[in-house]
């Protein structure tokens, strides 16, 4: 018996899915597998990955949205410490739902995991103090192959969870901050990639 829970098509979008691990817990803290080939190919899901990542940052830092223009890479995402909103965007030529968004909330708390395919962008926003995120990738990574989106192009509509501010026609961080005071951080390349009609 798997020991996963799959939503498929989470928000509509073909190919996301969101998944939920076994946790075993008592008194001594808890135990759960992150991943596990055998149940993933019994979901149907088959994909490989080559390479596992891990980043740190502190809250209001918002990285993305990203993706890799000729070496797509799928990413099974995760948060070990902290709390993060996290979003994939449809950029698949000839999707039904291209240019769409589904955001999915990750923390260590409820340690959902977000498969996110290949022709996504990608990214997420920190909010709390600081979160620790990890992610497997179906590609390597390649060098000048990044490409981006604007994080708050509002021809994709992106609804950043506790954000304040508006949009002055770029992908700047300027003017922009959570609710509680906290500045938005993001780094200078993020902050200009173009939208998604240019």
């Amino acid at each position: 018996m798997g020991q996963i829970k799959v939503e498929k098509n989470a928000g509509g979008i073909e190919g996301l899915c969101v998944i939920e691990t076994a946790v075993h817990g008592d008194e001594r803290g808890y135990f759960t597998e992150t991943y596990n080939q055998r149940d993933m190919e019994e979901e149907g899901l088959t994909m490989v990955f080559v390479q596992d990542n891990q980043s740190s940052s502190v809250k209001g830092v918002l990285r993305g949205l990203h993706f890799q223009k000729e070496y797509p890479q799928g990413k099974l995402v995760r948060v070990v410490r902290g709390t993060v909103f996290d979003v994939a965007v449809d950029l698949r030529p000839g999707s039904s739902t291209y240019g769409k968004w589904h955001g999915e909330i990750l923390s260590e708390k409820n340690k959902k995991q977000f498969y996110i395919p290949e022709g996504f962008a990608h990214g997420f926003l920190v909010l709390s103090d600081m979160a620790e995120f990890c992610y497997k990738c179906t590609d390597f990574y390649h060098p000048g192959d990044e490409g981006g989106l604007a994080w708050n192009d509002p021809d994709i509509g992106i609804q950043w969870p506790q954000v304040t501010g508006s949009y002055q026609g770029t992908a700047s961080a300027q003017g922009y901050q959570l609710e509680d005071g906290t500045a938005l951080t993001l780094s200078e390349k993020d902050q200009k990639w173009p939208g998604l009609n240019g």
